[in-house]
């Protein structure tokens, strides 16, 4: 009997491109991160390139049918809801209220003046583009990416040029933006699918900001704190290993993410709070201490998922005659993108963050910011569900920070530092 052991299928395809960059970079890293300051995430991203459908063709996530778009926003959420609660978690013992005000000044007007800048420009380089729509793509480009500000922030690098105060400042920013661009995002979604502006301003305001910002928030402040009540009364009991105690930070971030977002509310955003309260009065953070179980973890969790992304990316759409996008033009709008997202904004508002010492430090905040289009732009699809195919224009403009984001990646490669 003829029986076939041997079988090429996509999943193990998959495996062999993870396994083997892991590998490959993990046996180098000390030597790539420290002579050349080179990460997972832009080394992820290149291998997913020269891998996919535009290299190799040996990992083509779009090749994987009607899921593939699916499975992407489950990938992206399931990477930065982890990292965020980690984030969340290590930060100082109650940091979110000690630096309220500048994270307040950092987030909001930051990217709202950001939000406008951009979408003005998009719609000088793309006049075919509608106004309404280039406030959409400008949403996907205004969050700044947590996982790339991580792992450069966290850098060896960074800890010997940049001051703690600003690292944990830009840590804490990146995490609170990721998910505060959700206004941004459905303000124009409504303002898009609905006739009437005031509806679309209701809508915006019910949804868009008290049932996925602020609801989320406090979902995941209320879970944040009830872990943090069991955690401590498990120990003190001496119910929990050291292992198990370790891989909560896994798995609190997952059950935070999978409640939140079943209920259709910010999920990144409570999983940031969730990391905040659990670890608010420091104590959680005692026991997980010189432990690297998170690093490791979020580690292949960024190879991963920037190795999907480059094999994921659209290059085909980098071109469209019919609304005008050329490469020229993209390049272009990166360097806008470059200039203007939150260098002006931080320079004006440097003075009023009072971990910015002088005009340097703000230049630096400003410069510094990559950007996170890939679960935005997902996510702007899904928000709209089965009224997708009445915006085309949205769905055929997602290539923009696609490469944009591509672009922008090479400052995950820059030596970051303060005269």
């Amino acid at each position: 009997m003829h029986v076939e052991l041997m079988e090429v299928s996509a999943p193990g395809l998959a495996y062999i491109c993870l396994g083997g960059f892991v590998v490959a970079f993990s046996v180098v890293s000390l030597l790539v991160r420290e002579k050349f300051n080179v990460n997972e995430v832009l080394l992820g991203t290149i291998f997913g390139i020269a891998m996919g459908p535009y290299g190799a063709d040996i990992f083509n996530p779009r090749s994987w049918g009607p899921l593939e778009e699916k499975i992407t926003l489950e990938v992206t959420r399931v990477v930065l809801a982890i990292g965020l609660f980690i984030i969340g978690i290590d930060l100082p013992k109650n940091y979110m209220y000690r630096h309220i005000r500048g994270l307040l000044v950092m987030v909001v007007p930051t990217m709202a003046i950001g939000w406008v800048l951009i979408a003005g420009f998009l719609k000088m380089l793309f006049p075919k583009l509608g106004f309404i729509s280039c406030l959409a793509i400008s949403a996907c480009l205004t969050p700044t990416d947590p996982i790339i500000c991580a792992s450069i922030v966290g850098g060896k690098f960074a800890e010997r040029y940049v001051p703690l105060t600003l690292r944990q400042l830009l840590s804490a920013e990146s995490a609170a933006n990721d998910g505060l661009a959700y206004p941004f995002l459905t303000i124009t979604l409504f303002l898009t699918l609905e006739s009437s502006t005031p509806v679309a301003f209701e809508k915006w305001f019910l949804i868009g900001c008290l049932y996925q910002v602020v609801l989320g928030t406090v979902l995941g402040s209320v879970l944040g704190v009830t872990f943090s009540f069991i955690m401590k009364l498990s120990m003190r009991k001496g119910l929990i290993d050291t292992e198990s105690y370790l891989t909560q930070q896994l798995a609190l971030g997952l059950l935070t993410m999978g409640i939140v977002s079943t209920i259709g509310s910010d999920d990144l955003l409570a999983a940031f709070a969730a990391g905040s309260a659990l670890s608010w009065d420091g104590k959680f953070n005692v026991h997980i201490e010189n432990e690297t179980f998170a690093s490791i973890i979020d580690f292949v969790l960024n190879c991963a998922c920037f190795i999907y992304i480059g094999a994921w990316l659209p290059f085909e759409k980098f071109n469209s005659e019919a609304l005008g996008i050329e490469v020229w033009r993209l390049f272009v709008l990166l360097i806008v993108v470059i200039l203007l997202r939150r260098i002006p904004a931080l320079l004006s508002l440097g003075p009023w963050v009072p971990e910015i010492r002088d005009w340097k430090e703000a230049l630096f905040c400003g410069h510094f910011g990559p950007v996170r289009f890939y679960f935005t732009s997902l996510e702007m699809k899904d928000l709209i569900g089965t009224r997708w195919a009445s915006v085309p224009c949205l769905f055929r403009v997602w290539p923009l920070p696609s490469f944009q984001d591509l672009m922008i990646l090479r400052k995950a490669n820059q030596k970051y530092w303060l005269p």
